[in-house]
């Protein structure tokens, strides 16, 4: 006879439960494939839009800032220098668009069965790193073309990958529990995506931004992850700024505990505010 499993509702600072993390990690692992299914179909040219939504990306921002503005490449091709801030960029903005909807999404699932609701927003961002590692392969055929080898930063691409997936579980819990009280968060989030585009190094470079300015704008968490591919991948021809590295680092991190937390402690009104 199966064990009785006794609800009860939390109060005050609630930690992640790791271990009931990893007892539901197949509902994880199946949310997570349902997720990269579901998003292609009926598509025409189904998962192929993962790399050709970020090669047109590449191609208007080649185009305006390479062409017509004239920025700065730091002595990089400007396809090569754009992609590669896509990469990170993309990674985002597909997390934050599927998270926020996430817990909405499942409703039915929320209100009628117990897990931990973590699994939800969590199997959104892992769904997105099939289109990364998609567009990180069209990114690696880029390089071949141009001839661009990278150096021994390359094995510093998983920390900066982690930065980048930081900031994505960090704003996903906010925007998701949010969601669930206040819908209007389903029309603000595609203006953050759209405006964090621009003001994110993705169309040129962090050193066109005045020197007194840099550690300021460092407080945007994907200039680090941006500046550190770029490095990781660039060679030497891109600088890494530490201050703001070290700033951008200590944001992300900032967003994943208060994200953490702040679901948590709504987590519990969920199944009766859905």
């Amino acid at each position: 006879m199966a064990g009785e499993r006794i609800i009860k509702p939390s109060s005050g600072w609630v930690g992640i439960d790791w271990a009931e993390l990893w007892e539901y990690r197949e509902l994880f692992g199946f949310l997570a494939w349902r997720d990269i299914l579901v998003r292609y179909k009926q598509t025409a040219v189904g998962i192929a839009w993962a790399f050709i939504r970020p090669l047109l990306t590449m191609v208007v921002f080649s185009v305006i800032f390479g062409r017509i503005a004239r920025l700065p490449s730091d002595g990089v091709p400007y396809p090569v220098l754009t992609f590669t801030a896509l990469l990170p960029w993309q990674f985002l903005a597909n997390t934050l668009t599927e998270s926020s909807s996430s817990l909405i999404a499942n409703a039915s699932l929320v209100s009628k069965v117990y897990f931990p609701r973590l699994i939800i927003p969590l199997s959104a961002v892992l769904s997105g790193l099939a289109d990364f590692l998609i567009s990180l392969a069209v990114l690696i055929g880029m390089m071949v073309w141009y001839r661009i080898v990278p150096g021994l930063a390359v094995l510093w691409l998983g920390f900066f990958f982690l930065l980048a997936l930081g900031t994505s579980i960090g704003c996903g819990l906010w925007l998701c529990a949010l969601n669930v009280e206040y819908r209007d968060v389903r029309y603000v989030v595609p203006f953050l995506v759209q405006a964090g585009l621009y003001i994110s190094p993705v169309g040129f470079s962090s050193s066109v931004v005045p020197e007194k300015w840099r550690l300021l704008y460092s407080m945007n968490p994907m200039v680090g992850a941006i500046d550190g591919f770029r490095w990781c991948l660039l060679g030497q021809k891109v600088s890494l700024y530490l201050p703001g590295l070290v700033l951008s680092s200590l944001v992300t991190l900032l967003l994943m505990v208060s994200g953490a937390a702040y679901f948590r402690r709504m987590e519990k009104t969920f199944a009766d505010v859905i």
